[in-house]
């Protein structure tokens, strides 16, 4: 399922227009990306958790050459599903 076909899903069970739908989910969307990019943890209960993890610095290797090289140390975007999206999950 893309955005588009998301949107689409929300405006019917939400009994709304289509711009509607993807007006809230675009903003729902960039308010947890704006969150998370400030370390903030976004929980959705029973849905799961957003947050920003620190990936170390480690080597590793170019797959063209396989020459050694440094990976430097980031931050990284991580989701965590919550107990009632893997209960449905694993019906």
């Amino acid at each position: 399922m893309n955005k588009g076909e998301l949107v689409d899903v929300v405006a019917a069970r939400a009994d709304v227009t289509k711009k509607q739908a993807d007006a809230v989910l675009s903003a729902a969307l960039d308010s947890i990306m704006d969150s998370v990019s400030r370390q903030e943890k976004v929980t959705l209960v029973g849905f799961g958790s957003f947050e920003a993890r620190e990936r170390k610095a480690r080597e590793g290797r170019n797959p063209k050459t396989g020459e050694k090289m440094d990976i430097p140390a980031t931050r990284v975007p991580a989701f965590s599903a919550g107990k009632m999206f893997k209960d449905k999950v694993a019906e």
